[in-house]
């Protein structure tokens, strides 16, 4: 997962992926990430952060946005077998991090959704995901890790670990587009839950547009679009969308 974010005033760079995939990728499109301001890290997980230390080598001055659980956090799945999905952290100038573990401002215009609160059931693939505490236990992540990200009406949910109707109860601001993974993932939750969820979007939402990829899976989106029609929206590698 890697978006490209262009607002009137800033160009924020949404998770990085896990390699230099979105490198070769800007490079196809022809975008220039010499001229990114910001890079927004929504979790510490490695496939939206470990092609970070790529970027760096490119961009020189863009300040990233992170939580500092994302970066002290050691993360695994055990999906299949236990493995680590922790990103490998480069080095970083203290002026260049802008590290938030609480909803705020973080710089002009662009805001953090943090801490996001358990109203709303939480997506059923959390239950293989894990952090490793001081002791060496694994335990079960409670995602205080994950950011969201809020600008101009638009809302980056990065992979979504929290529940999206849990991010965006959080957020505080008016949402007009929500952009990014649902992980619902294919098989994990039941067909009439996805359709209650999807009902409840619709419902609640009525004017909000959903843009989804990543971790919702093609049988998830199947099913919630045929309740919410032209609010849902498919994205993948090189898909422009322009929001009001």
């Amino acid at each position: 997962m890697s978006v490209l974010l262009e607002s009137g005033h800033h160009r924020i760079l949404l998770d990085t992926g896990a390699s230099e995939v979105f490198v070769r990728n800007a490079e196809l499109l022809d975008i220039d990430l010499t001229t990114v301001d910001y890079v927004f890290i929504s979790h510490g997980h490695n496939d939206h952060a470990g092609g970070l230390h790529h970027f760096l080598r490119i961009n020189e001055r863009a300040k990233i946005i992170v939580s500092p659980d994302a970066i002290n956090g050691k993360f695994f799945s055990m999906r299949g077998n236990l493995h680590s999905i922790s990103t490998e952290w480069p080095e970083i100038n203290d002026e260049r991090l802008l590290m938030t573990d609480h909803t705020c401002e973080v710089a002009e215009g662009i805001y953090a959704i943090a801490h996001i609160p358990r109203i709303h059931p939480m997506p059923k693939g959390n239950r293989n995901l894990y952090v490793q505490n001081s002791d060496g236990d694994y335990i079960h992540d409670d995602f205080r890790h994950e950011l969201a990200l809020y600008i101009n009406g638009l809302l980056f949910t990065g992979c979504a670990h929290s529940g999206l109707e849990n991010i965006m109860a959080a957020c505080p601001y008016p949402v007009h587009s929500v952009v990014g993974g649902f992980h619902l993932l294919d098989g994990q939750e039941p067909e009439e839950e996805l359709l209650a969820l999807a009902h409840r979007l619709r419902n609640h939402y009525p004017e909000t547009q959903f843009y989804t990829s990543h971790c919702t899976g093609d049988n998830v989106f199947k099913v919630m679009k045929d309740i919410m029609g032209e609010q849902l929206h498919s994205f993948c590698a090189g898909t422009i969308i322009r929001t009001k």
